[in-house]
């Protein structure tokens, strides 16, 4: 604060005067008189206001994702439309929940290698270019294509499918051309937040890559460098990995290992598929104090797969708050939720639909529901 210094009033003092008179008594004896000059007056300066602390400035982006698209014949088979297929319908009820979201990623397990190599269902599956446009218009912005299906139908179904996914601008992490397409880290931003996407499997059937890009495994040791240069790319690293035991509902010992040790090096959101049926949702703490959001399990989202447990999938949903103060910028994970889905045919011999669980299978809703928050109380079931 500026301090200020008052003018000094001056003192001006006039000499004195003595008269002396000597021929009469009554001579008078004048004696001198003092003025004063005042000092110009002058206003006092006001103290400098103080600056304002700037307001924090708050943005907030939510991300969702589902769980498996595994296309058996009978679901390809029901969305035959003359020369093509129509998956439209089978996303159309879920259709508003997933536009809600700002980011919304899916596992396209099957590849998409399309029509011309021939359709294929279990236990090698190639499926139709247009899942993919349904997908899109669903409102899935990225989707993972690292499963133990990547490569069932060789190199030209991986090539085929990843022509698709750029012909109609969706990006795709998992499964990839060359190194140089490998190495350039996903990444999407919305609401001035973003994030980076990769996404690996525990294997591929035995099947073996002609070349190492073409797929990735997780092993701990080469996924490192790909985290820290998402860490480096986005403010939000997220990681889907296909692992697990198939139709566990719990995530078993491995499964939990390795969760660990990605929130150790910082990741942020980790999304699991493979086991076909929902494993619990869980906060795993970090090394370096952070925190870890984290579906073990989706389930399947559209599959030909029998069963209520393999037909109840769901999406999962988090928002990232991010925090701008002064020179401070923070991150927190909150909201998360879940909202649970159902797989059925529409009619008897009808297209396959995802549709709300309470809708389809009302009775499976309070169990499902504990299921998925018996370790997160705080998950927000949405029906």
């Amino acid at each position: 604060m500026k301090r200020v210094i008052p003018y000094k009033q001056v003192m001006l003092t006039l000499p004195l005067l003595f008269l002396f008179g000597c021929t009469t008594p009554d001579v008078e004896t004048s004696s001198t008189k003092q003025t004063e000059t005042p000092a110009p007056e002058t206003e006092a300066e006001e103290p400098a206001p103080v600056p304002e602390e700037p307001e924090p400035v708050v943005t907030t982006t939510s991300l969702y994702a589902i769980g498996d698209i595994l296309l058996h014949d009978s679901v390809y088979n029901a969305a035959k439309r003359g020369e093509g297929y129509d998956f439209t319908t089978a996303f159309e009820p879920i259709a508003p929940i997933l536009t809600e979201a700002d980011i919304a990623i899916a596992n396209q397990e099957s590849m998409i290698g399309g029509s011309e190599i021939g359709l294929s269902s279990y236990p090698a599956f190639n499926s139709p270019y247009e899942v993919g446009d349904a997908l899109q218009a669903a409102g899935v912005d990225l989707v993972t294509t690292a499963n133990n299906h990547t490569l069932d139908r060789g190199i030209t179904a991986i090539e085929n499918s990843i022509a698709h996914w750029n012909e109609i601008g969706m990006p795709y992490t998992g499964s990839f051309l060359s190194e140089a397409d490998k190495a350039e880290i996903r990444t999407l931003t919305k609401n001035d937040i973003s994030f980076a996407f990769l996404a690996y499997t525990y294997g591929t059937n035995g099947v073996v890559p002609k070349q190492p890009y073409h797929v990735n495994y997780i092993d701990l040791e080469a996924m490192t460098p790909d985290i820290e240069a998402a860490e480096q790319a986005a403010d939000i690293t997220v990681v889907s990995l296909h692992f697990g035991n198939e139709y566990e509902t719990v995530p078993n010992e491995a499964q939990q290992t390795l969760v660990q040790q990605l929130s150790d090096l910082g990741v942020d959101l980790i999304i699991g598929h493979h086991p076909h049926v929902l494993q619990p949702l869980a906060w795993i703490d970090g090394a370096e104090g952070n925190r870890t959001f984290v579906a073990y399990s989706l389930g399947n989202f559209l599959s030909g797969q029998q069963g209520d447990d393999r037909n109840t999938g769901g999406i999962v949903g988090i928002d990232v708050v991010k925090t701008v103060d002064a020179d401070e910028t923070t991150f927190e994970l909150a909201n998360p939720m879940f909202y649970p889905t159902f797989t059925r045919r529409s009619s008897a011999n009808g297209p396959f639909e995802v549709v709300p669980l309470q809708t389809a299978k009302p009775e499976l809703f309070e169990a499902t529901s504990q299921h998925m928050t018996q370790w997160m109380p705080e998950l927000e079931i949405v029906q």
